[in-house]
């Protein structure tokens, strides 16, 4: 029997890269002959588990984006729309522009173009058990709460201590509940997890790879090109 739900991706690339220091936004700079977002999209033009992705970005790029997306052929980008002041308000963009068959949406962020494909789908087969779920792996080093002193206040025990990636795979109508409360309670969160927790769901984490690296700063191109020379190692 298939279960199998209509799953929308949304993928924010709006974000102005200032920590990159370049002219470029991070997201277009090139990794190898192309631009960090084109191999971000692939992933999941790849993933079975993928019926369509939603592109955001700002408005002077939005040609630059369309470009890319006609020249590298993908076929499940429906749409590209404007994004918002926050990450926040352009992810919320993307939302309100999948389609209506949407039962299950993922979100990720445009400048994470090492995510696994079985780690997509991992996430997205999760959130149709269980409603709501993120891609993270654990902690390798110590973590420490500090207060606005830079003082120790607690250790939490490693074990249970995970550094969150996206995508973050939700049952749309959960998430869409949860991004009205936080527009209406003038909330902003770091990520779209946060939203969905503190409207009271459970959230659950699926183990991914250390790999599914953020590109921000000048020396995550560098780790990139490391990894985008393994990946295509492992190909041939």
């Amino acid at each position: 029997m298939n279960t199998k739900k209509y799953c929308s991706a949304v993928i924010p690339a709006a974000g102005t890269g200032i920590r990159m220091g370049t002219k470029t936004k991070k997201q277009f700079l090139k990794l190898g002959e192309k631009e960090i977002i084109a191999y971000t999209i692939q992933k999941f033009e790849q993933c079975n588990q993928v019926d369509e992705i939603v592109l955001v970005t700002a408005r002077d790029t939005m040609d630059l984006l369309t470009n890319i997306v006609k020249r590298e052929g993908f076929q499940k980008v429906s749409a590209i729309v404007e994004g918002g002041k926050e990450r926040q308000n352009s992810v919320y963009e993307g939302i309100c522009a999948v389609s209506e068959r949407a039962e299950i949406i993922t979100v990720h962020d445009g400048v994470r173009p090492f995510v696994k494909v079985e780690d997509i789908a991992k996430t997205i087969i999760t959130a149709q058990q269980k409603g709501a779920c993120v891609l993270g792996v654990k902690a390798k080093d110590t973590v420490k709460i500090c207060n606005a002193e830079n003082q120790i206040v607690t250790t939490p025990e490693r074990n249970f201590v995970w550094y969150i990636q996206t995508p973050q795979t939700f049952q749309k109508e959960l998430l869409i509940k949860a991004f009205e409360r936080a527009e209406k309670e003038n909330f902003i969160g770091t990520d779209e997890s946060v939203l969905v927790e503190r409207d009271g769901t459970t959230v659950f984490v699926v183990e991914g790879s250390y790999e599914n690296i953020k590109i921000t700063t000048p020396d995550d191109i560098i780790i990139g090109e490391a990894y985008l020379k393994k990946e295509r190692e492992k190909m041939h």
